[in-house]
């Protein structure tokens, strides 16, 4: 490989909030990834900081440019210039969008388990989160369609907000699952809003699909949310782009944007998006490597330690679903021993969903193999002495 994932980057005492909240713990929760970014990157920004002054900057024509150009490249997806509105993060793009679509006490459609922020952005809104919950088939999730149209087809329902990849379940979705949501949501006359920003992190033998690439009638009904953030490790710098090609809808969100004052975003993700998308495909296709055998190394470690623990299959992100109910705990309680008792924090799946994510945790691979194995073995150490005889217990859920 040309990138080394395999160094070891000490983040404890840089303020980094993965590491220095509990700096004497293995951190495998919260989605930023522990390698640095490729050379190029790194240096465009030392470049810019050699200039010493930090004033507002404008948005330069090639950022549009970069954008365009990657997703046409990378996705087969065409976007007009005219579609793109820069913000400074998909989750302040998310609120403004829901507040450009919805009335407070409208519902807002989601599929759980599904990344947290969904539900606080929905709240703050005045709006009601109504679940599609995803069907458990083997090891992955499928989509209950017929509840879907079920909930799309309630007056309430004006919004579905998608994720795509879906963080915390792993699925990429298909191009054919893609379409069918998007005619049930146009016959219900639900709009799309579709969450992202894991696009780049894709595992073999699967293609990420944009929303809004799918078809004409995707293209019209959607509000597509994007970052080079999590998949280049850049969050800390908050840049992202809402894509839409309605331009009365991009007026909405441009008013909502505005309203929130998160119309402005900073120099260093201006540059970064630009470096990320105009000379980053190398790094994230050996990165997308390094992530997949990280994944293999994880479930073979539970295979042979942890057999009765099963570990779902990871499409996209670098975020791995599994299942626990075979420990005698809920999710909150295993989660809260391996963090007080083993010294690793990961994320109890209860919050992706109180109910769909009963039975589950969120383990992030994005880190040295080392130090993913480490803290595998200190997991392995505690929750073999918790592992109870089949049939005997389940899940207090």
């Amino acid at each position: 490989m040309k990138y080394n994932f395999d160094s070891i980057n000490n983040r404890v005492g840089t303020n980094s909030v993965k590491w220095d909240i509990h700096p004497d713990v293995i951190p495998l929760w919260v989605a930023d990834m522990d390698f640095q970014v490729f050379p190029e990157l790194k240096e465009a920004l030392s470049k810019r900081v050699d200039e010493g002054i930090f004033g507002y900057t404008l948005v330069p024509e090639s950022y549009y440019e970069a954008i365009i150009n990657w997703f046409d490249r990378r996705h087969h997806w065409h976007i007009d210039r005219s579609w793109i509105l820069y913000t400074s993060g998909v989750i302040p793009a998310m609120a403004a969008a829901l507040k450009a679509f919805t009335l407070p006490g409208e519902k807002v459609l989601i599929q759980t388990p599904v990344y947290n922020c969904f539900f606080s952005s929905i709240a703050n809104c005045g709006c009601e989160p109504v679940e599609n919950e995803l069907v458990r088939e083997g090891n992955t999730y499928r989509i209950d369609f017929a509840d879907f149209e079920n909930k799309c087809a309630d007056p309430k329902t004006t919004v579905f907000l998608l994720c795509n990849p879906h963080n915390p379940a792993g699925r990429v979705w298909t191009k054919e699952e893609l379409e069918r949501m998007n005619e049930i949501c146009m016959r219900h006359d639900v709009k799309v809003i579709s969450d992202e920003i894991h696009c780049e992190l894709i595992m073999p033998g699967y293609t990420f699909v944009p929303f809004a690439s799918v078809s004409e009638a995707c293209a019209d009904n959607s509000v597509i949310l994007n970052s080079p953030t999590k998949n280049f490790n850049i969050a800390g710098l908050q840049i992202a782009n809402i894509i839409c090609k309605n331009r009365q809808w991009l007026r909405r969100i441009d008013r909502a944007v505005n309203i929130n004052e998160t119309c402005d975003v900073n120099p260093f993700g201006v540059i970064a998006l630009q470096e990320a998308y105009n000379k980053g495909a190398e790094w994230i296709d050996e990165l997308n490597t390094y992530l997949y055998d990280n994944y293999k190394a994880l479930k073979d470690f539970f295979h042979e330690e942890l057999p009765k623990l099963e570990v779902l299959k990871l499409e996209g992100t670098y975020l791995v679903w599994v299942d626990i109910t075979a420990l005698e705990f809920t999710s909150d309680e295993v989660a809260d021993k391996l963090l007080k008792e083993a010294k690793v924090w990961v994320n109890s799946g209860t919050m992706y969903g109180r109910k769909a994510g009963q039975g589950y945790l969120r383990i992030n691979i994005a880190t040295p193999r080392a130090t993913l194995m480490e803290g595998l073995k200190r997991m392995g150490r505690l929750l073999s002495q918790y592992l109870v005889e089949e049939g005997e217990f389940g899940c207090k859920a």
